[in-house]
């Protein structure tokens, strides 16, 4: 399965935005889907996963309440709404599919990777 992301942007604290991930190739209704995010100097880092239906999501505790994950099987999309954008969520965000149905919050259960966009929230 080949993964693009986009909806990335410059906004400021408070802020929402978007992010999208089209995917093509392979059933996108036969992988658990995740996001994760990379700040300079740091590490990838978990941000949330949604199961192959949908039916189970999964948010880190820095996001949660904020960014919520979705997925429409239809349209082969994977969505992340991220609402009261902070400074500390700039960070190139990529998108992921994973064959397994399990682990989905580590990086190395995924198969597949999208390019990654560009998020920074000025203050």
């Amino acid at each position: 399965v080949q993964l693009q992301a986009f909806g990335g942007g410059l906004v400021q604290a408070g802020d929402s935005l978007r992010l999208s991930c089209a995917a093509s190739g392979r059933t996108f209704s036969s992988y658990g889907m995740g996001w994760f995010r990379q700040a300079p100097g740091k590490e990838r880092e978990f941000v949330a996963a949604i199961s192959k239906s949908g039916s189970r999501k999964n948010h880190a505790d820095s996001v949660k309440g904020r960014f919520t994950i979705s997925r429409d099987n239809a349209k082969n999309t994977l969505y992340l709404q991220m609402n009261s954008l902070k400074p500390e969520d700039t960070a190139v965000y990529y998108c992921a599919a994973a064959l397994k149905h399990y682990g989905l919050v580590y990086a190395p259960t995924y198969d597949y990777w999208g390019q990654g966009t560009q998020v920074t929230v000025s203050s």
